[in-house]
Order: C-alpha cells, then structure tokens, then sequence
C-alpha cells in the first residue's frame, strides 16, 4: 500500500505520536519509518485522499505535535510515495541535506505576512500626485474627451498601482528583515499585493510581532496587514523532498 508522509525529523527527536491520528476515514495509524539520523512520520495513504478539513486538521495535528517536542520538516498535505522502503532509502541519501535544513529551522516559526491596500485611497493618492492622470480624468468626467482617454487613463492607474505595489511590498519586507533568519516571497492573490514568509527565531518573535504591530500602525488605515503564525515551516522546506 502506498504511504503518506507526514514530517521528516532526527533520529533524535521523541516523536511522540500517542492519542494521534492520522488522515483518512477512517483515520489511519501513525507510524515511524527510521534510517541511521533521521525519521520520517508515515501512514498508510487512503486511496481517494482530498484535502477535507478533516483530513487538513489531522495532518496539521500532527505537525504541531511534533514541533512542540523538537524541530520538524513539514511536508506538504498529500504527499505519498509508495512503501516503507522507499521512505527509508531517501531518508539515508538525503541525511545530509535534510539535517542541513533541519538545522537551519532549529529554533524557528514561521509567520506569514499579506498586505493589501484600499483601492478607492489608492486611487486618490495617483490622482493627487499624477499630474497626467489629473488631466486625463478631468477631460473625461468634462464630457469632451476623446474615447480614448478612458484606456490611457487606465493604462497610467495601472502601471501606477504596481510601481506603488512594489515599492511598498519592498519597504515592507525590509522592515521586517532584520527579525528573520530567513524570508520567502510567494505569488500575491486577490486584491494582496504582498505575500511573504518569514522565518523567525523564537527568541526574536516578540521583537518581531512587535515590529509588525508598529509598521502597521504607521502604515495606517489604508493597509491591511494580516499575520498569520507561528505556523509550521512549509514555506522553507522544498515542496517535494523526495524528488531527485
């Protein structure tokens, strides 16, 4: 039967998995796959598996166990691979890598961080420094524009917004830089224009969600920032360790 994997952790780390359960309906037992370093979390992969809340929080579950008790590499929900063996053969020719990361995240959360701005007040900010999109937006609400206008208007807003977008998500993250080990940008959706990971040593996470508090503050009531953490470290781990 093919495995899913939950976590890779040392060899060292209690792995404590009592009263846990794994996903699946009904759930599946938790089990250990060990090599000489290190061990990877397992259980027997439910055919069909879908990523249900159910499932979602037990994979989760058991994460936040396990981080609770030592540093972890998270994988992804839904990952298998076919057998035991094949988890024990990656976990012995990947050891060095996998304790490489593992001791990079020793000690650290991650917090991930969307930004998004009020469209109307960004709007109102270009009309007020662009003396163009001034020109262009007062022909048109005249009534004597060219049909035109309304396209080079938007063509201006546009380029605008994202020269805007962009500097304000780099003044953003470098705010916040000097509180991470590590930080990763990932592809902003919807109306966010910033959606970035930081890796954050628990020693520095007061000094860290402070600094957040305070860049929020001054970024006013334009900005939405929404910070979500501590959280496993997803967003430093590669998304499928066991390719080659």
């Amino acid at each position: 039967m093919a495995v899913y994997v939950y976590t890779i952790v040392a060899r060292t780390h209690p792995q404590r998995l009592d009263g846990l359960a794994g996903v699946g309906d009904p759930p599946t037992e938790l089990r250990t796959v060990h090599a000489e370093t290190l061990s990877a979390i397992v259980s027997d992969a439910p055919q069909g598996l879908r990523p249900k809340r159910r499932d979602l929080g037990a994979h989760q579950v058991v994460q936040e166990r396990l981080m609770a008790d030592g540093t972890v590499l998270p994988l992804q929900f839904g990952f298998t691979t076919t057998d035991d063996d094949a988890v024990r053969t990656v976990l012995e020719q990947r050891a060095e890598q996998f304790l490489e990361r593992l001791q990079a995240l020793e000690g650290c959360t991650e917090y991930n961080l969307k930004a998004a701005q009020d469209e109307t007040a960004l709007l109102r900010q270009i009309l007020r420094d662009s003396e163009e999109a001034r020109r262009l937006n007062d022909e048109i609400r005249s009534g004597r524009g060219s049909p035109e206008l309304p396209l080079a208007l938007g063509e201006l807003v546009a380029q605008e917004v994202q020269e805007r977008e962009n500097r304000a998500a780099e003044e953003i993250v470098e705010s916040l830089r000097g509180f991470a080990r590590e930080q990763r940008a990932s592809q902003p959706r919807g109306d966010d224009f910033l959606n970035v990971s930081f890796l954050v040593d628990r020693e520095e996470e007061k000094a860290f969600l402070a600094a957040e508090q305070d860049l929020a503050e001054e970024l006013g009531s334009d900005y939405a920032l929404r910070l979500r953490g501590p959280l496993a470290a997803y967003s430093f781990v590669q998304e499928a360790p066991w390719d080659s």
